[in-house]
């Protein structure tokens, strides 16, 4: 018997089914594929015990593994052809790029070293050019081979583009879809999907590709030449599909359409699968995604929801018209839960916390006005505009995908009923045994359950509280007018400035060290001039954003840590340091730099004489991000205004500094204080600034850019000290709440440095037994206030008299109110 040596073809012998003779041996559709699941088990073990593989490598390969084999067979059976040993060869190399595209998913996802992976990426180019020699020898060529062949190729191609696309840049990704996006073109053009002739010009290009992509993850040489060497792939896929297309739209009338198809296999059919598919997938995602953004990994999908095994049991147990009602409701509650979860992962992305249904509506008119603010009108509408599809389509596609998969579990009650009793065991040993599929992931998931009864018992834990606020709102310490004397502050301005975003985390930790570095240089600078600092935290009300919730709560004594709260506070008569410092002969002042209109509460309430906003300063200079202007501008037009001679009393201010507000670009930089004139002289720093669309391209930088943000507003208001002050200034100086998560990080405290500054010795003699550290910076060890309890200790240290309050530790909540920034649970 004459065979040709081959030591990869795998020769199965079998008594029944489809099969292939050569030479004596029998090769099955059965045996073939059913040695291909073998295969891929094995060599994925192979390449575990080597390099070592994770949870989700192993799930990685197998899925594609049993993907692949199946769709080898379906094909197979349905073009109603042999297997031929050169289809043994292709086989091989799809169970290579399965392991490969297992290691592919360790290194994304883990961050594993991979140097297997080039080694057997080698093995599989070398297989694709002998199967072909393999068909011709044998006599066993066909179009389904070449068909197999070629798609084996494309999704090396893939799994190969998305490893390298991290170091590369995802343009490296059209390389793997270009085949994918031709193949969804033929949906909708039908000449696309016409029967192309052979030309072997596509397989030179296909393992030209392959080969690139290889020496791209092997890093085998320099940058510029590994990037070129890949433009050059893309070109030559650009040719090869582009002279494809070009000959199928030349030929479209004539070019049978039905050609393609495998006998058996309509595309119609096809679609179905697809839309089944993507209906399972996202109904998926609301029963077992989790709503915290550091969770949202590959491997917590890989769960079995109870909640979708008991809507699944429902619908096949039930009657037609109940089952159908059953889906109905159900679909709708899914979609709706898909809504709060996307609302979830907003807040917690961005404030750290879950969000309130009872309070945080009010957060929304904020939010626009920032992106209007910060990017433009154009961008508010269109992200108005986008959150509201997204959200419509969120409650429309699952409850359509809930009831398109009740009809299809109708369709087939027997068998549906089966699997439903198989997965409930499967996730009932996973429940008992506790199984993980990640760090803190178990297989048997309750997500969809659990975030529900959270938000229940959240809406009744909000109403509580708020009747707690209330309480505490109507117990007031300082309403009486004689607790408003402020003997210790007689003659004295007195200045509460606010910087924005100015966190714990501007002080510590490594990538602070520009931002100590500038406190540190001016504590000694103003300390030679005869200031003095203490420094300490306060624990914000808030954390990311609305800022307006800690400038209340500092200022009213009040713990408010949502809109309702603040609404509530500011339609009634709550006592504040301004009105006590107005009501104590003080002229009151609001600096506002940034607002954009008119706010009636802060005279009516807060009892500021006079406020300037955005309008009121004299600014003809460009805005910068957020910021209407400059911190630096913005300070010395207070200074000139408040600060001069011919005054006849003395000044107590808010001022809110917002050059440090998000996104942090395009961000100022300091000027000569004579130079300000009204603010043009900033064009050129605007038009020399970066942008925040380009800065938020590489969020790597984000943080970078917020200390900047943050050395740079601390830089002005000291600045503006050493020009304006005097032996009666005093300076409050504080955060409002840590910057958002993508600097801050999920999970940190609320923390927020404070600082009293004046020249007086007996400004800072009246606080001394606060405890607080010397000079500008907090040091780690510096003690934590509540942000509430500044208030009364402010107006306890510095009147002749005062209501009693707590004198150690932390202030003491009202009764019922929360004594620590919210904590309710989230999945």
């Amino acid at each position: 018997m004459n065979r040709p040596p081959m030591t990869t073809v795998v020769m199965l012998y079998a008594q029944n089914g489809s099969t292939s003779r050569w030479g004596g041996a029998v090769l099955t559709v059965r045996r073939l594929t059913g040695a291909g699941v073998v295969g891929v088990a094995v060599l994925l073990a192979v390449v575990g015990n080597s390099v070592g593989l994770t949870a989700t490598g192993w799930v990685v390969g197998l899925l594609c593994g049993v993907t692949v084999n199946l769709v080898v067979a379906r094909g197979l059976r349905a073009a109603g052809v042999d297997p031929g040993p050169a289809d043994a060869v292709t086989l091989g190399r799809a169970v290579i790029t399965c392991a490969v595209a297992a290691l592919t998913a360790d290194a994304l996802l883990h961050g594993r070293t991979t140097a297997l992976l080039v080694p057997i990426t080698v093995v599989a180019l070398l297989l694709d050019a002998l199967d072909g020699w393999v068909a011709r020898r044998t006599g066993t060529t066909s179009a389904f081979g070449g068909r197999f062949d070629g798609e084996v190729d494309a999704f090396l191609i893939l799994v190969l583009s998305v490893y390298v696309a991290p170091d590369l840049g995802p343009w490296v990704l059209l390389a793997g879809l270009v085949r994918y996006l031709f193949a969804v073109a033929g949906w909708g053009l039908p000449w696309l999907r016409a029967q192309l002739p052979f030309r072997y010009w596509r397989k030179v290009v296909t393992a030209s590709v392959g080969i690139v992509l290889t020496v791209a993850a092997a890093d085998a040489g320099p940058h510029w030449f590994v990037v070129t060497a890949v433009i050059g792939g893309l070109v030559l896929l650009a040719e090869s599909f582009g002279r494809d297309v070009w000959w199928l739209w030349r030929h479209r009338v004539t070019a049978p359409v039905g050609a393609v198809q495998i006998r058996g296999l309509s595309w119609r059919r096809v679609g179905g699968v697809v839309v089944d598919t993507v209906a399972v997938a996202l109904v998926w995602v609301v029963l077992v995604a989790p709503v915290e953004p550091g969770r949202l990994a590959p491997v917590a999908f890989l769960r079995l929801p109870v909640e979708g095994l008991a809507l699944a049991a429902l619908v096949v147990v039930l009657s037609g018209r109940s089952s159908r009602v059953v889906a109905r409701v159900a679909g709708l509650a899914l979609g709706l839960l898909g809504v709060l979860e996307v609302v979830e992962l907003a807040f917690v992305e961005v404030l750290d916390r879950p969000v309130d249904l009872v309070t945080d509506a009010g957060h929304l008119g904020a939010a626009v006005d920032f992106v209007r603010a910060s990017y433009g009108p154009w961008a508010a509408t269109g992200a108005q505009a986008g959150a509201v599809v997204l959200l419509l389509a969120i409650v429309a596609g699952v409850t359509a995908s809930v009831g398109r998969l009740a009809r299809q579990l109708r369709r087939r009650r027997r068998r549906s009923a089966l699997a439903v009793v198989a997965l409930t065991v499967a996730w009932a040993l996973t429940a008992v045994s506790g199984a993980q599929v990640g760090k803190d992931e178990p297989v048997a998931a309750r997500a969809a359950l659990g975030f529900a009864v959270g938000q229940a018992r959240g809406i009744s834990t909000s109403l509580r509280e708020q009747r707690a606020f209330d309480a505490a709102v109507r117990h007031d310490a300082y309403a009486d007018q004689r607790t408003g004397d402020l003997a210790g502050l007689a003659g004295k301005d007195v200045l509460v400035a606010f910087v924005e975003s100015y966190g714990r985390v501007a002080v510590e930790g490594d990538a602070s060290a520009g931002v100590r570095t500038m406190l540190d240089a001016a504590s000694a600078r103003l300390g030679a001039s005869g200031y003095a600092a203490r420094s300490a935290y306060l624990t914000s009300s808030t954390f990311g954003g609305v800022s307006w919730l800690a400038h209340s709560t500092f200022l009213s004594g009040v713990w408010v840590d949502n809109q309702t709260s603040y609404d509530t506070l500011l339609a009634g008569n709550h006592t504040t340091l301004p009105s006590v410092f107005a009501r104590s002969g003080w002229r009151t002042v609001g600096l506002l730099p940034s607002n954009r209109g008119t706010w009636p509460q802060g005279q009516r309430y807060y009892g500021f004489d006079t406020i300037y906003d955005s309008s009121d300063l004299g600014y003809a200079g460009p805005a910068f991000g957020f910021s209407s202007m400059p911190d630096q501008y913005a300070l010395d037009a207070f200074g000139r205004r408040e600060l001069g001679p011919g005054r006849t009393s003395p000044v107590m201010a808010e001022i809110d500094l917002a050059s440090s507000h998000g996104p942090w670009a395009p961000l100022p930089r300091m000027v000569g204080w004579d130079d300000l004139g009204d603010g043009t002289v900033f064009d050129a720093v605007h038009a020399g600034a970066e942008s925040a669309s380009h800065l938020w391209s590489h969020r790597e930088r984000v943080p970078a850019a917020y200390m900047d943000s943050i050395e740079y507003s601390l830089t002005a208001l000291l600045g503006f000290v050493e020009r304006y002050g005097s032996d009666s200034l005093v300076l409050v100086l504080l955060g409002d709440h840590q910057p958002a998560t993508i600097v801050s990080g999920f999970g940190g405290n609320h923390d927020v440095p404070v600082t009293v500054l004046a020249r007086d010795p007996s400004v800072l003699a009246r606080i001394s037994s606060w405890g607080w550290q010397d000079g500008l910076r907090p040091g780690p060890r510096a003690p934590v206030w509540r942000m509430d309890a500044f208030r009364d200790r402010f107006l306890g240290a510095f009147g002749d008299r005062s209501p009693e309050v707590v004198t150690a530790g932390q202030t003491a909540p009202a009764a019922g109110v929360a004594s620590a920034p919210p904590t309710r649970a989230i999945r």
